[in-house]
């Protein structure tokens, strides 16, 4: 462990991983999750229930277009593309008001988000896109992709992750998370999954060589070279 630990404190920020002269290791536990906004907002395809107390009528189930707008009863055109559904209804409200209805109550819940999709790849039974309705976990995402081929190689399993520009690189081992040895990540829309070989691991074999020696995920930063 105490190798390990140096080696890997030699190579954070101080040049090239194994092949990759844009890739270092980055200071961080865990990788760093989406903003809560990114998470809750919402997008074109997107179904939502707008529901305006006292008034069924105007209740009802709607798509967002790719346009990023639906239109709504009396008032027309909403914006929804990037909002959350608290300030889509604040805004349907303040556009009710008065004209059409006294004080009116209206609230927008999600009913589906099919376009928020999660990819697994690699060594797994059913690789490709799958939706990411709700927030879960490595272990849960590896078997939405059909769970593990008998060739997998499960201590090489990578989430990448983009953030404010930034690609981040996840390398995790799915037995020391079964054995309780660190947590099962959270994963989220729009992360890429890859179980077993991969380029991007084979431009890192000197980082996962470590990965039997050590208890804790490492988390990697592949910055774009300039």
């Amino acid at each position: 462990m105490a190798v390990a630990c140096a080696l890997l404190a030699s190579c954070a920020g101080s040049g090239p991983i194994g092949e990759a002269p844009s890739i270092e290791v980055a200071d961080l536990n865990t990788l760093p999750a989406p903003s809560l906004e990114e998470t809750s907002v919402i997008r074109p395809q997107d179904s939502v229930r707008v529901s305006v107390l006292g008034f069924p009528d105007l209740s009802r189930e709607l798509v967002v277009a790719s346009s990023g707008t639906f239109q709504f009863p009396l008032i027309g055109v909403v914006q929804a593309d990037g909002r959350t559904p608290l300030a889509i209804s604040q805004d349907i409200a303040d556009r009710l008001r008065g004209d059409y209805v006294v004080n009116p109550e209206v609230t927008v819940d999600v009913v589906e988000q099919p376009g928020r999709l999660l990819t697994v790849g690699g060594e797994v039974n059913r690789p490709g896109m799958h939706p990411a309705l709700r927030s879960m976990s490595l272990l849960e995402a590896v078997a939405l992709g059909g769970g593990t081929s008998d060739t997998a190689k499960l201590s090489e399993v990578l989430i990448f992750r983009t953030i404010n520009g930034e690609r981040y690189i996840g390398l995790y081992d799915l037995r020391a998370i079964q054995r309780g040895n660190y947590a099962d990540p959270q994963v989220y829309a729009g992360d890429i999954i890859q179980v077993g070989d991969s380029p991007t691991l084979r431009r890192i074999q000197a980082v996962t060589a470590l990965a039997p020696l050590i208890t804790s995920p490492i988390i990697l930063l592949d910055r774009v070279l300039r």
